[in-house]
Order: structure tokens, then C-alpha cells, then sequence
């Protein structure tokens, strides 16, 4: 088959959906397929472009094999409602002009978010006669209202217009969750056209995880402390703010220290806010990568996942398999009702707080520093439950359906 991905985000960008574009293309790569990836000049999640990719229009690199055709995109310093709109909108127009040119494929998959994505892929597709895969990362409509980031109006009906309109036109709607295959019934996309294609991890073998002390050793952090660890994106959506506000609460207990590691759009305000708090059992790094994550991981007693209240399950956090790979037992913030609390309750493999409760979050906290039993007992639950996002059969699967597509009667 030759297939086009086509989505914002791409190596070298680290965290978010990139990495799992990167497993789709590369994996369709050692199938013998002919995949390409059209996608932006990578730019997340510090939302600043590389300084050889500033004024840059097109370019393609190859990557593994994989060929990438990058596309101009707006990139805001200081990311605003208004300013996310037009920063997808110059990427869906000039993507979609490169598109143009490139040879037609078979079939498309397409990454949402952007939303706006599904719309440009059902012209593409039809000037192209290759039918088109909507497959969402993340129920934007749904994650902005909830979140408070946009009130219900004439925008947000035809953001849902804009989204029903990429569910009919696409020849299958993808899901990373079955929370949001969930939710496209509850929209109206029939089951046959449905796929569960979940986000996926490589589990390590035990001889490639690496041993105790690393991270600690690197950034002076002592091997009695009890570390609780975020890593990741540091945005309006992931809710972080509960953990300054618990942190405050544990300044009696020294010895547990709260480490953030990221980067994105809330990290100005966080440094801001610890410095103003005076907040020494607080540490601040930038965004891990590579073996320094895994190291992370393995030196984390507990691994911190939040969200903002009202996500509910527009999106479910990928950063959560990586962490169970490593047997890390998780302290996740989230809705009860949502995906990521749901998953926690399910895999037995840690503890959820909801947000907005930090004096909650700090009780749990200082109780899991105390019982290093069941935080070993969590750790394995993790590493069995995350088996089933093991990349190899996730994406054998997924290939099977698009061969289907691309056998079947095309575009809609």
C-alpha cells in the first residue's frame, strides 16, 4: 500500500502525538509499505519553532526511511484561543497545497487534532480519488468546552458542524480509547465504521531497563527522598497548579519532593508561581528524553499524570503507557468519570484524586510514601496491564483495517 499520514505533529518532537505518528509511519515503513508523512516544522511543546526552521516554506527530510514533507505553520510565542485557530489554520492551508503534489496515495490517515483536518482531507481525497482515515487524538470540541476554554455559541456549533462533517466524509473514524468510540456513537458515526486504534508502547526487556540512581545522581536528588514526578507537556489542559497548591501543603514533610519536568505554554507561570511561594520542595527540569526519561521513570517512586476538570474523555493521556512500562506506580488528577481514572481503577495500578482537591492530593502523597509495599504491588499491576498497548499487534491490526479501506468502495 502507499499511504499518506497527515497530521501536525512529528519527530523530532518528543511527547504528545508525535511519537505515535512516528510508530504508525515507521511501522507501515518495516511492512514494506509506502508511507510518507506530511506534517510542520516541529515546534511542540515549547511553541517555538528551531532557529534553521524559522522563514522556512517546505522541506522534506527523511527519517528512518520515512519521507517528511514539512509545511509553513503560524507558531504564537503565547498561545490564546484566538491564536491556536490561526495556527492550525495555516497549517491545515499550506499542507493542503502541498498535498497537491505529492503522488496519490491509497489511503490517507489523518491526525485530529486539528479538527479542521478532517475538511481539508475530504477535498484532498476527492481531487485525489484515495479515501481518508479521521483518527482522532483528542475530542477538541468537546475538551475546549469542557475545559472553559470556549463557550457554548455559534463558534462551538460549528466547530461540532465541522467535526460530524469529517465523521461522514471519512471512509473509517479512528478512536484512541473506547471512551471516545464511545462518544462518536453518541455523535452519530455508525459502528462499521469504527476502529479502536490505541496509542502503543515497545516494552523493554528487563535487561534494557536501566538501574536505580541515575536521575537522583544527575539533579542531586538523595535516595531517601521520596520523589513524585510529572513529565511531560506543561499546558492549560494538564491542570498543574494542584500540584504547587499540594506542595504547599507538604512543606512539613521534607523529605517528599515534588519534581516537574517538561515543557509548554504554563512553564513561565509555574516557575513564577513556585518562586513566589518560596516553594523548596518543588524542582523544576526541562523536558527528558531518551535514556533520561527512562531513567526518570525508573527513579520516580510515584509518577504524577493530572488533567484539568472537565476533560472528561475528549483525550486520554499517552504518557501513561511509557510510564507503565517501567513499572511505575501512578498518582493520577482526574474527573471520576473520565478515561485516565477509569484506566487507574480498571489496571489496579495506582491512585486517583479528582482535581481541585490538592489538600486531598497531598494526604495521598504522604500516605503512598509510607507504604513502599503497595507502591511495588502497584508497579506490577502497571506492567501487566500496560501489555496490551504492546506496539507490534496494535499496529498489525490496524494495517489489517486499512487494507480493508483501502479494498473497499473508497471515498464516500
Amino acid at each position: 500500500m502507499r499511504i499518506i499520514v497527515w497530521g501536525i505533529n512529528y519527530a523530532p518532537e518528543i511527547t504528545g502525538i508525535a511519537p505515535h505518528s512516528v510508530a504508525l509511519c515507521e511501522s507501515l515503513q518495516r511492512g514494506g509499505h509506502d508511507v510518507e508523512m506530511l506534517t510542520t516544522f516541529p515546534y511542540y511543546p515549547a511553541w517555538q519553532k528551531l532557529p534553521d526552521d524559522q522563514g522556512r516554506i517546505y522541506r522534506t527530510d527523511v527519517i528512518n526511511g520515512v519521507p517528511v514533507h514539512r509545511c509553513w505553520h503560524y507558531v504564537p510565542s503565547r498561545v490564546s484561543a484566538l491564536k491556536r485557530i490561526i495556527h492550525e489554520g495555516t497549517f491545515v492551508l499550506s499542507s493542503t497545497f502541498r498535498g497537491l503534489f505529492l503522488k496519490r496515495p491509497d489511503a490517507y490517515v489523518v491526525v485530529s487534532p486539528p479538527l479542521l483536518l478532517g475538511t481539508a482531507a475530504w477535498f484532498l481525497s476527492g481531487i485525489k480519488r484515495a479515501p481518508f482515515i479521521f483518527h482522532v487524538q483528542d475530542l477538541q470540541p468537546d475538551a475546549a468546552v469542557g475545559l472553559g476554554m470556549l463557550r457554548k455559541g455559534w463558534f462551538t456549533r460549528f466547530l461540532y458542524w465541522l467535526e460530524s462533517f469529517a465523521y461522514r466524509h471519512a471512509a473509517r473514524v479512528a478512536g484512541i480509547s473506547r471512551e471516545i468510540l464511545a462518544a462518536f456513537r453518541r455523535k452519530g458515526v455508525p459502528d462499521h465504521k469504527l476502529i479502536l486504534f490505541p496509542n502503543t508502547v515497545t516494552i523493554p526487556a528487563e535487561q534494557d531497563i536501566p538501574a536505580r540512581g541515575g536521575f537522583r545522581a544527575k539533579n542531586g536528588f538523595l535516595e531517601n527522598e521520596f520523589l513524585a514526578v510529572y513529565a511531560g507537556n506543561l499546558g492549560v489542559k494538564q491542570g498543574l497548579d494542584v500540584l504547587l497548591d499540594a506542595a504547599l501543603l507538604l512543606r512539613d514533610r521534607p523529605e517528599i519532593r515534588i519534581v516537574i519536568c517538561g515543557d509548554g505554554a504554563e512553564q513561565a507561570a509555574l516557575e513564577s508561581d513556585i518562586a513566589r511561594r518560596n516553594l523548596g520542595n518543588v524542582s523544576m527540569l526541562s523536558l527528558q528524553a531518551g535514556a533520561e526519561y527512562q531513567e526518570l521513570l525508573v527513579d520516580a517512586d510515584i509518577s504524577l499524570i493530572t488533567q484539568q476538570s472537565g476533560s472528561g474523555n475528549a483525550f486520554f493521556p499517552s504518557k501513561l503507557l511509557m510510564t507503565l512500562a517501567y513499572s511505575s506506580p501512578v498518582l493520577t488528577v482526574a474527573d471520576e468519570e473520565s478515561a485516565l481514572a477509569k484506566a487507574v481503577r480498571d489496571g489496579g495500578f495506582g491512585l486517583n484524586v479528582t482535581p481541585g482537591n490538592p489538600d486531598e492530593l497531598a494526604k495521598a502523597l504522604a500516605h503512598v510514601a509510607k507504604h513502599t509495599a503497595q507502591l511495588r504491588e502497584w508497579g506490577a499491576a502497571g506492567g501487566s496491564y500496560v501489555k496490551q498497548f504492546e506496539q507490534a499487534p496494535v499496529m498489525e491490526k490496524f494495517v489489517g483495517e486499512l487494507i480493508s479501506t483501502v479494498a473497499g468502495p473508497g471515498v464516500q
